[in-house]
């Protein structure tokens, strides 16, 4: 008789337009960029903001670029998501169920977690899919899972994980797909770009000043700052690094993706590549060690447009690593989080 499952597994990761079309990409945006701690300013601002200028403008624009990204199987984060969660599952066992949610459109938290409530789950782990916490990430998928559980009857053991940036199997896994590149060319230089975010959110997500007061804060990785995001992208760069042979002056650690006009979290990645390439580096290997799974930020924004930057300045041979993806030995990796919770 097949063991009935007392244990779910909730993996989360961001969240994919339905499709490419400019009406699913402007309900995405809506959605995504309406959580506050998203766009972390106040409600009426942000509904103005989002619903009168970014959705209308943006949507028509990130379609052509979500249609480029599109491949056979649809959006490749939640194809991967779905290839992880199948090879989880089979990894765990009949002791476990294994569900994929988005954080934003479907599947969605809440009906990915309904569904459990039906099977009378009596644990869940959550493990959202992003190494490194940041409020914007891994805290909105925390608070959206607590929004949806204050609503139960019952409510299950609950297991919120919030970051694996040091997670040793997955630092081998990035590191074994960067060594292949590294074996066939050599590279000047190395860059580990990481999604940025804005200056005041890690000031926000700072209760002891630590940002503010201490210049070097990122430099060691410490109990003080371990849910610092900043600190949390720099450690995983230094860990890869002494994976792959590197020393310091070998390799970079940059964020991506700023918008708007406030400081985001610095050196930006379009601003390394450029002094690099003034200090003569002509060959560029990069790795995007925040996003588990390939997506806009890894295929278009960095496989393309900082290609093409890189290029225009001047430099001879970029090359993007490909995210975990499916990888066997990540999966490996989620298998050992949940274990050990």
């Amino acid at each position: 008789m097949p063991t009935k499952p007392h244990t779910a597994v909730l993996l989360v990761n961001l969240g994919t337009p339905d499709s490419p079309a400019p009406a699913d990409v402007r309900k995405y945006l809506r959605e995504f960029l309406s959580d506050r701690r998203v766009v972390d300013i106040g409600a009426l601002g942000r509904f103005l903001l989002v619903n009168l200028i970014i959705a209308p403008f943006r949507a028509p624009k990130s379609a052509k670029v979500y249609k480029e990204l599109w491949t056979e199987r649809g959006s490749p984060l939640l194809f991967y998501g779905q290839d992880v969660q199948q090879m989880l599952q089979q990894e765990l066992g009949e002791g476990y169920t294994v569900r994929l949610a988005m954080r934003y459109q479907s599947p969605s938290i809440e009906s990915e977690l309904d569904k459990l409530r039906i099977e009378q789950i009596r644990k869940i782990i959550v493990l959202p899919l992003f190494p490194q916490y940041a409020s914007a990430t891994t805290g909105s998928v925390h608070d959206e899972v607590m929004r949806c559980l204050r609503q139960w009857e019952q409510i299950p053991h609950v297991t919120l994980l919030d970051t694996y940036a040091d997670n040793p199997t997955m630092i081998s896994v990035y590191a074994e797909l960067g060594r292949k590149y590294m074996e066939q060319h050599s590279f000047d230089h190395v860059i580990f770009s990481y999604h940025g975010l804005p200056e005041r959110q890690l000031r926000k997500a700072d209760p002891n000043k630590r940002c503010i007061t201490d210049a070097n804060c990122c430099a060691v990785y410490h109990e003080g700052n371990r849910l610092c995001y900043r600190a949390q992208c720099f450690e995983t760069s230094r860990l890869l690094a002494k994976e792959l042979g590197l020393t310091p002056d070998q390799y970079t650690t940059s964020f991506q993706s700023r918008l708007g006009t406030d400081p985001w979290i610095q050196p930006y990645t379009d601003a390394t590549i450029e002094k690099l390439v003034a200090e003569g580096k002509k060959r560029i290997l990069a790795f995007s060690p925040s996003f588990v799974a390939d997506c806009l930020e890894t295929t278009i924004e960095i496989g393309e447009e900082y290609k093409e930057l890189f290029e225009e300045k001047g430099g001879e041979h970029w090359q993007m690593v490909e995210s975990l993806n499916n990888h066997p030995r990540w999966v490996q990796a989620l298998k050992d989080m949940v274990l050990a919770n």
